[in-house]
């Protein structure tokens, strides 16, 4: 009996061979047409139209307030959202609204996969108003191909040109239109025409323009691939119910081409004729499963589904579905679809609690407010006639669009007197406040000697607008020499 012995050393690879860095080749994605299509053609429309156009739109607040609907007023430090209106103090309505929107996209993720990515997200929705103003000017996906390797010359020089300068238009009204979320748009746009608007007008204008056609033109899917941590951690929200695109992998397998009139059977339906991959705009290939480019945009579906046409097969080798329903469907039992389990239950749960403390902050917000900020430096006055003084600052919040007349009097302090320079011998001066804004009065409170006892003395200032009701009291502390 005799042995063979493998002789030949294992090969060995260089570290030096393995490249640190590969270039990922550019993804130059088809025209498709489709109902899918058709669908991100209005979602974009509707979505740039609100960009564009939500500034322009009045609401009447009154003739103290500015009157355009939607206005971040940072010279004012407030917020204005149709009826209501935000200030610095009432920062957690914001910070609830943030927790609604994400909660929100969670739980729409869970249900409905990335739907967020591929019809709603900025960057999708830029980059395919990008893509499309490209396909004006070069040409779908074979004629930007062959330009590409085309030497360079005044024809391909001019479209380029071109491209690019309507991307930088683009780049700038977007740039332009954030702007008028900060400033009242019907002012600050013949301004800016005129080179009357401010540096931060006309730097913030610049910045977006840069960005926009850095991210939409030049970046586009490494965005989506690289830089968004979405695509990151979408995977934890996913499980067997979520609906994504998805290639049923037992109806297309073994795929290859296919030749009209030959017979389908023992084959799959996938004729490989990489349509999906074409008309992709991260330029993943669907077939090789749910991947982290994937946007769940549906073009691949569109694709698919008109080539199916062609060859006289049903729709759906490419569709939106489940990974449960795969597996039904490749058993040969019918789909079943289970939206609403315990995961989305509790996200919608998380949702609606946040939503109904918007809600209520936004309801029960007081439209009078006060603090009170006590001097420290110093602490207490000794007066000619024995008499302790404590000096404070009250910041009354008028939230109205109105003028407000309000009292300012002192609770809880036994033989306390309180005085505002220009109102003494009041027991309860009354301050007029401009509408919408914090009025700073000067306060002193004085004590007599003998209700002195050594220690501090809490009490309240208490502000109120008997016109209105509205009454609000701020605790303090008067400050004396211990004994």
């Amino acid at each position: 009996m005799s042995t063979t012995v493998n002789t030949r050393m294992p090969q060995t690879i260089d570290e030096a061979d393995i490249p640190v860095w590969s270039h990922r080749p550019k993804v130059t994605p088809k025209k498709v047409k489709g109902p899918i299509r058709n669908l991100k053609w209005l979602v974009m429309a509707v979505l740039l139209g609100v960009y564009w156009g939500v500034p322009w739109l009045r609401f009447d607040r009154g003739p103290f307030a500015p009157d355009q609907a939607i206005l971040i007023d940072l010279p004012g430090r407030k917020a204005y959202f149709l009826w209501f209106e935000i200030w610095p103090q009432e920062v957690y309505i914001l910070t609830l609204l943030l927790i609604v929107a994400a909660i929100g996209l969670f739980a729409v993720t869970a249900m409905l996969g990335r739907v967020w990515c591929g019809y709603t997200c900025p960057q999708t929705v830029w980059t395919d108003l990008f893509m499309t103003v490209e396909r004006w000017i070069e040409g779908d996906r074979a004629q930007r191909i062959k330009l590409d390797k085309a030497p360079l010359s005044l024809s391909k020089l001019g479209k380029r040109l071109a491209k690019h300068a309507a991307w930088l238009f683009i780049g700038m009204m977007t740039g332009g239109a954030w702007i008028l979320y900060f400033n009242d748009a019907p002012t600050v746009v013949p301004q800016f025409v005129t080179g009357q608007a401010g540096f931060a007008v006309y730097a913030t204008v610049g910045f977006l323009t840069f960005t926009t056609w850095l991210m939409a033109g030049v970046a586009r899917e490494n965005v989506c691939m690289y830089m968004c941590p979405y695509a990151r951690f979408q995977s934890a929200m996913f499980d067997q119910d979520t609906l994504a695109v998805t290639y049923h992998t037992a109806r297309g397998e073994k795929r290859g081409k296919h030749k009209a009139g030959e017979s389908w059977e023992g084959r799959g339906h996938c004729i490989d004729c990489r349509q999906c991959v074409e008309v992709c705009p991260t330029g993943v290939d669907i077939r090789e499963g749910l991947q982290m480019g994937c946007i769940s945009c549906g073009l691949c579906v569109d694709a698919c589904n008109s080539i199916m046409d062609k060859v006289g097969l049903p729709h759906g080798l490419i569709a939106y579905d489940t990974e449960r329903n795969v597996e039904l469907m490749a058993a040969g039992q019918p789909r079943k679809w289970n939206f609403f389990r315990l995961r989305t239950i509790g996200y919608l749960a998380v949702f609606g609690v946040a939503g109904l403390g918007v809600l209520y902050g936004l309801l029960a917000r007081a439209p009078l407010d006060a603090a009170v900020i006590a001097d420290r430096n110093p602490l207490y006055v000794r007066l000619s006639n024995g008499d302790l003084r404590n000096g404070f600052t009250v910041k009354v919040l008028n939230k109205t669009n109105s003028p407000q007349s309000v009292s300012i009097a002192i609770t809880g302090l036994d033989g306390g007197e309180i005085v505002i320079p220009g109102h003494e011998g009041e027991t309860a001066p009354v301050v007029e406040v401009a509408p919408d804004t914090v009025a700073a009065v000067r306060a002193f409170v004085k004590l007599p000697p003998a209700d002195w006892k050594g220690e501090p003395i809490d009490f309240d200032f208490t502000v109120a607008d008997p016109t209105r009701g509205l009454s609000v009291s701020v605790p303090t502390r008067f400050e004396g020499p211990s004994k």
